[in-house]
C-alpha cells in the first residue's frame, strides 16, 4: 500500500510560510545569508523579502511543493519556464537596491554568471529547497523531494540545480544529480552546477 504523500502544492497563501522556512534554512547559506546579507543584524528580515519574492514569482506555476506545516518546501520551474515575468523582473531590480543598496549590481552580476551556466534543454529547475531549521534531520525535505522527482521522472524529464553550499553535495548526489560546473564569484564562496538525467 503506497504511503500517502507528504507534499502539496503551495498556493498563494502559502506564500508567507514558505518564504519563512526558506529563511530559516538559508540564514547561513554561504551565498544566500552571510555573502549577500553579511550583516547578520538585518540578515533575516532582508533574506526573507528576497525569498519571499522568489516564492511569490514561482507560486505562479504548480510547482511550488511543501509539507503540509512547511516545514519542508521546494521551489521548482517546469521546462521552458522564466523565473520571473517581465513585470516581477521590473520590480525585482527595484527590491535589489533596497535591500542592497551599491551592492545589488553585486548581486545582478551573479545572476548573470548563473545564467551563463544554465543548460539550454528542457529541464526542471529547483530553484530552491529547503528544510526549517526546528525540523532538521527528520527526513521531510528528503521525503518531499524524492515525491518531486518521482513525478519529474514520469514525464521522463531531466533536472538541475546549482549548489550554494559544499555541504550538501553529497545529498544531491544521493538523489543522481552529477556536477557539471563549478564557478566563483570573485573572491565569493563555491558554486555548483548539477543536473539529473531522466528516468
Amino acid at each position: 500500500m503506497r504511503s500517502p504523500p507528504v507534499g502539496r502544492v503551495a498556493a498563494a497563501d502559502d506564500v508567507p510560510a514558505v518564504a519563512a522556512c526558506l529563511t530559516s534554512a538559508f540564514y547561513d547559506d554561504p551565498v544566500w545569508g552571510r555573502w549577500t546579507f553579511p550583516d547578520e543584524a538585518s540578515r533575516a528580515e532582508r533574506l526573507y523579502e528576497l525569498m519571499h519574492f522568489w516564492t511569490l514569482a514561482a507560486v505562479r506555476h504548480p510547482w511550488v511543493w511543501m509539507t503540509e506545516h512547511a516545514q519542508a518546501v521546494a521551489v521548482w520551474l517546469p521546462p521552458g519556464e522564466p523565473e520571473m515575468t517581465i513585470e516581477q523582473e521590473e520590480v525585482f531590480g527595484s527590491l535589489l537596491i533596497n535591500l542592497l543598496g551599491p551592492r545589488a549590481d553585486a548581486l545582478n552580476a551573479l545572476f548573470d554568471r548563473f545564467a551563463a551556466r544554465h543548460p539550454m534543454k528542457p529541464h526542471y529547475y529547483l530553484s530552491l529547497w529547503a528544510t526549517h531549521r526546528n525540523q532538521a534531520g527528520l527526513g521531510l525535505g528528503t521525503a518531499l523531494i524524492h515525491e518531486n522527482l518521482a513525478r519529474i521522472d514520469e514525464e521522463r524529464m531531466p533536472a538541475y540545480l546549482e549548489s550554494t553550499n559544499p555541504a550538501n553535495l553529497p545529498r544531491y548526489e544521493k538523489l543522481g544529480f552529477r556536477r557539471r560546473v563549478d564557478f566563483c564569484f570573485g573572491s565569493g564562496p563555491l558554486i555548483t552546477t548539477m543536473w539529473r538525467e531522466a528516468r
